[in-house]
């Protein structure tokens, strides 16, 4: 059997990626938490990670250049923003770098591990189904 998908967490907030990562390992996934940028870029290497999940708003590097970064070096890593960004341009500049999702803080723990799930079914163009959790 493979083993345990293993997610990129980088936030600058501790809490949130305190309990995002506890929240991610009861479901079975390997968590590693970044408290920005800077800090993941340094130790992201292709095929270490099977998803990363982002905030924008950092200092030094955001996670919208986070993610323009990682486009450059490894197209295939799946990203999720979680952020409390609301703003209609940080989220279309998401989607456009090809982020599966952008949620907002806070999340749902069943929405986020859903998005997770979807991302992590990306290359199969996201198997999930369509009547779950519609409304």
């Amino acid at each position: 059997m493979a083993s345990a998908p293993t997610v990129a967490i980088i936030d600058d907030d501790e809490d949130v990626r305190d309990a995002l990562c506890e929240l991610l390992e009861v479901m079975g996934f390997i968590c590693l938490g970044f408290d920005g940028g800077s800090a993941f870029l340094s130790e992201f290497s292709s095929g270490r990670f099977d998803c990363v999940i982002t905030d924008i708003r950092m200092p030094e590097i955001s996670g919208l250049d986070v993610i323009d970064r990682l486009r450059r070096i490894d197209s295939r890593t799946p990203v999720i923003v979680l952020t409390s960004a609301m703003d209609e341009y940080s989220r279309q500049r998401a989607e456009a770098s090809g982020a599966c999702a952008y949620l907002m803080k806070p999340v749902d723990d069943a929405m986020m591990l859903k998005a997770l799930q979807s991302a992590l079914a990306g290359s199969a163009f996201g198997d999930t189904d369509p009547h779950s959790d519609a409304g």
